[in-house]
């Protein structure tokens, strides 16, 4: 199954493999390095890898979540976008920019702003995965703020277009700043944006989706990255999870990329290859768009076994492409 073709609004991917987001702090400036374009073009090269979805690009400098991240918040970024699609296209793989604002994850020494974020909480400024324990306040964007930040996401969005990606990935998981709405351990609002309910508190994501999706042309593929359970008591659920994505693909979501939230991109305890399955089946069966699970997977025995079981349609695999691009 990991080499049958899918489709993802009209794209074809020649394999059921992805290789996930995964920062490799090489870029310069904000801008992509001929580096880069080399490391993802090796990778490309994999025959049964169908998708890259870059490492997470900030959409605005106060969303900056370290500081050799890459930029995709200026025109001037475009360029380096463009030689990355070309090389990943060569080598026959489809190519999907992941667009991001860190929101309370963000340090002032990086932005040179005040962190923001749905609540104005003190916040970790990392996720227990990455072993970070630094805090810091954050202050609670307004309604009006909110609508500017969306706009920033479009923008980005359609500089990737524009770069000749296939599409975009929105980043609403690990903690970031659509996964503070979305997570009831960070959302203390009471407005339209609240933790009053699934559908308040993943409307930041709603919203940005579909004016990504208006202004986008018809071709163009969307990819929400859902931190859809918190596996936290108080947090979001995989019942969450599920009725979020529902919401998403109403938006305008082509695919919905499952995985971890505020608690990053592992289960604590959890070692069996697939730790986000169980969720990425409850998606699968309340969508009717494609559904991607990432989360242990290292091999592609492992990758057909949760496709096999129909947890999902496409598998990434993350650490084990980091360390070499070919896949074993």
């Amino acid at each position: 199954m990991v080499n049958e073709k899918i489709r993802i609004r009209g794209l074809e991917l020649r394999g059921r493999i992805a290789m996930p987001p995964m920062a490799t702090e090489k870029s310069k400036d904000g801008r992509i390095t001929p580096e880069m374009v080399e490391y993802y073009a090796a990778r490309a090269k994999n025959p049964e890898l169908g998708l890259i979805i870059t490492e997470h690009s900030y959409v605005d400098i106060r969303g900056k979540a370290s500081p050799f991240q890459v930029s995709v918040a200026s025109d001037d970024c475009v360029e380096g976008f463009a030689a990355l699609a070309d090389a990943v296209h060569r080598e026959g793989a489809r190519i999907f920019v992941q667009i991001n604002h860190a929101g309370g994850r963000a340090r002032e020494e990086v932005t040179g702003s005040e962190a923001l974020s749905a609540s104005a909480v003190q916040f970790s400024r990392g996720t227990p995965s990455e072993g970070r324990s630094e805090t810091g306040s954050a202050r609670a964007l307004s309604a009006g703020e909110i609508l500017e930040l969306e706009e920033r996401f479009v923008q980005a969005a359609l500089r990737a277009e524009k770069a000749g990606c296939d599409g975009v990935e929105v980043h609403a998981a690990h903690g970031y700043l659509l996964n503070q709405f979305y997570s009831p351990l960070v959302n203390r609002r009471d407005d339209e944006y609240g933790a009053q309910s699934v559908e308040n508190r993943i409307r930041f994501a709603c919203e940005t989706v579909a004016k990504i999706r208006a202004a986008a042309g018809d071709g163009f593929a969307i990819a929400v990255r859902l931190g859809g359970c918190d596996y936290t008591e108080g947090g979001s659920t995989i019942e969450d999870a599920a009725e979020a994505s529902v919401l998403l693909e109403k938006a305008g979501a082509d695919l919905i990329d499952i995985t971890g939230g505020m608690n990053g991109y592992i289960i604590r305890g959890v070692d069996e290859p697939g730790w986000f399955a169980p969720m990425s089946a409850a998606v699968k069966k309340a969508v009717s768009v494609p559904v991607m699970v990432t989360g242990g997977v290292t091999t592609v025995a492992q990758a057909e076994r949760i496709l096999e079981d129909g947890a999902a349609d496409i598998v990434g695999i993350a650490r084990a492409l980091l360390k070499d691009p070919v896949l074993r």
